[in-house]
């Protein structure tokens, strides 16, 4: 596949996935044999645990949750994008309750991209300082 069709397959997936909900977009661009390498130690890292960190964590505490793109970089298989998700917190967030705050939760991942499916994910993120924040 193309650099340009594998970082249009990730801006689908941060929009329909991430933003939407959309659980046939993540049937259909998440490779079964998904492995999340970001994930904490010991904790599960295949399709499911992907999904449940959208749809049972993130979706719930964040009201209006929108995904912005800010970069893409492509070689090969990968993408990397620079991106911003955000929302008000209007849920339980990891332990803490609703603020009714802003958040904006700022991301790098790296993407391997295979057959117009995520197949590896590698992460970093804002979100521990962005809680320290609402606990504030």
């Amino acid at each position: 596949m193309s650099i340009e069709t594998n970082k249009e397959i990730i801006r689908q997936f941060n929009v329909e996935v991430i933003q939407n909900g959309n659980r046939a977009a993540f049937e259909a661009l998440v490779a079964p044999d998904f492995v999340n390498r970001s994930a904490p130690p010991g904790a599960p890292n295949g399709p499911e645990s992907l999904w449940a960190t959208f749809e049972h964590v993130l979706r719930p505490a964040l009201s209006g949750l929108r995904v912005t793109i800010h970069d893409q970089i492509a070689e090969g298989d990968k993408v990397t994008t620079r991106k911003t998700i955000s929302g008000i917190h209007m849920g339980p967030f990891a332990g803490v309750t609703p603020t009714r705050k802003p958040v904006s939760i700022d991301v790098i991942d790296v993407v391997r991209v295979r057959n117009g499916q995520y197949v590896e994910h590698w992460g970093i993120n804002t979100l521990p300082s962005v809680l320290a924040a609402l606990k504030a």
